[in-house]
């Protein structure tokens, strides 16, 4: 798992060192719901990728984050052994700009679980943007991953940066 997680960090800091355009972070923070609305109580996250722009409407790219769902602080699951949740997804996104300051899409990947007795799965996130600026965007999203006995779902706020574009011979 180690190994994945490492090859992982490697390949994306690799695309992202070499990148001419498009590389993006982002944080985000939102609520749960479903299954782990009882065990988790907030959800934060960050995320950095690389998007590639075919065209002037449609990106497609490499994505990697951490999301980390705080413990629920009731009595009843402390007793019970609750704790953190933790994945690292690995996705593709695309998005679409049907204008200049709106967009939507999404990533569709892995989510490697990282706390104990998570083994992860089918990730997938649709999102809608906003640009507030030439190089930030602050978007809405839903986070669900497929894991073996429940699924993680969340809703989530967050705001994304875009580096400039580096040109050669600066």
């Amino acid at each position: 798992m180690r190994n994945l997680i490492l090859t992982a960090i490697v390949l994306l800091t690799a695309i992202t060192t070499y990148a001419q355009e498009g590389v993006k972070f982002g944080v985000q923070g939102g609520i749960p719901f479903g299954d782990f609305n009882n065990r988790v109580s907030v959800v934060l996250g960050a995320n950095v990728g690389y998007a590639y722009a075919l065209g002037e409407t449609i990106d497609l790219g490499l994505s990697i984050g951490y999301i980390h769902g705080l413990e629920e602080t009731f009595q009843e699951n402390l007793a019970a052994g609750a704790s953190d949740v933790q994945f690292l997804p690995l996705a593709g996104s695309f998005r679409i700009w049907p204008s200049n300051s709106f967009s939507f899409g999404g990533e569709v990947g892995q989510a490697i679980g990282i706390n104990d007795g998570n083994d992860g799965g089918l990730y997938y996130r649709p999102q809608l943007g906003y640009m507030m600026g030439p190089r930030t965007e602050v978007n809405l999203s839903y986070t669900g991953i497929e894991l073996d006995e429940s699924s993680w779902a969340t809703v989530t706020f967050g705001i994304r940066y875009t580096l400039p574009v580096f040109k050669e011979g600066f």
